[in-house]
């Protein structure tokens, strides 16, 4: 004999705790924390404390560390990571700069990737519409490692934006957490090899950074100008895969690098 479900407890205690723990309350409490940074970053500007010498009293390894988690924290702020990244190789040189904020890329970049899948993903997927969303969100949840590397290497699509896309897919985190800590590595040493000879702006190693960054923004742009069909092409695919997931709209998480 089949037993009755047991009924949800009574009472407004439980359900003012449902209410605290639904998907809208927690996305709300996202946008707040966002709201929050980006006040926090508006008024206090922290980037212009790592320009101007921050961190003081501290040098060598400690330093370096103490700057990645800076810098961390700043990226999940929404400050623009080539100032960073410039300031990391003014304060460090190109060698430390370049680990101190490829550490900080990863590091803001988890902080990011977390708070969207833990306070965002379950309110947002239900509201993905439109072929180009189903067909970004298809992409990243089948193929996130390879479609995040795209993306870090090639700059053009903002790092904060990159990071909340991922999290509301089905991306695993280690696919998404190596794929930056790769995909930025070039864009990365360029500024920061740019930010370290800053004082010598005709120097070859100057140059070449510089240029680099605008041969590589340039291709970005082609590259995303060029991918815009194939985002068309691969919409009806996204959309058979949600239909084909179930109500829930779970779809396969690429838990392989």
């Amino acid at each position: 004999m089949l037993q009755p479900a047991p009924r949800p407890p009574a009472g407004p205690a439980p359900r003012c705790s449902r209410a605290l723990l639904s998907a809208r309350s927690r996305l709300a409490l996202l946008v707040l924390v966002l709201a929050a940074a980006a006040a926090a970053v508006v008024a206090y500007e922290p980037q212009r404390l790592l320009a101007d010498g921050w961190p003081p009293h501290l040098s060598g390894a400690w330093a370096v560390a103490l700057f990645a988690v800076a810098y961390g924290l700043c990226t999940a702020a929404f400050v623009p990571r080539p100032v960073l990244n410039l300031a990391a190789g003014a304060l460090f040189g190109s060698q430390a700069g370049l680990a101190g904020a490829v550490a900080g890329t990863v590091l803001g970049a988890g902080i990011s990737f977390t708070l969207g899948r833990v306070l965002g993903q379950d309110a947002l997927r239900p509201l993905l519409r439109g072929r180009w969303l189903e067909a970004a969100d298809g992409q990243l949840s089948r193929h996130g490692f390879r479609s995040m590397l795209a993306i870090r290497l090639f700059p053009g699509v903002p790092f904060a934006a990159a990071n909340y896309c991922a999290a509301i897919s089905r991306m695993g985190y280690t696919p998404f957490l190596l794929a930056t800590g790769l995909g930025c590595i070039p864009n990365t040493a360029a500024y920061v090899i740019a930010g370290s000879e800053a004082t010598s702006p005709t120097s070859p190693a100057f140059l070449i950074a510089a240029g680099f960054i605008v041969v590589s923004g340039v291709a970005g742009a082609a590259v995303a100008w060029r991918k815009r069909h194939r985002l068309r092409g691969t919409a009806p695919t996204a959309s058979a895969d949600a239909r084909a997931a179930g109500a829930d709209g779970r779809l396969p998480v690429d838990t392989a690098a």
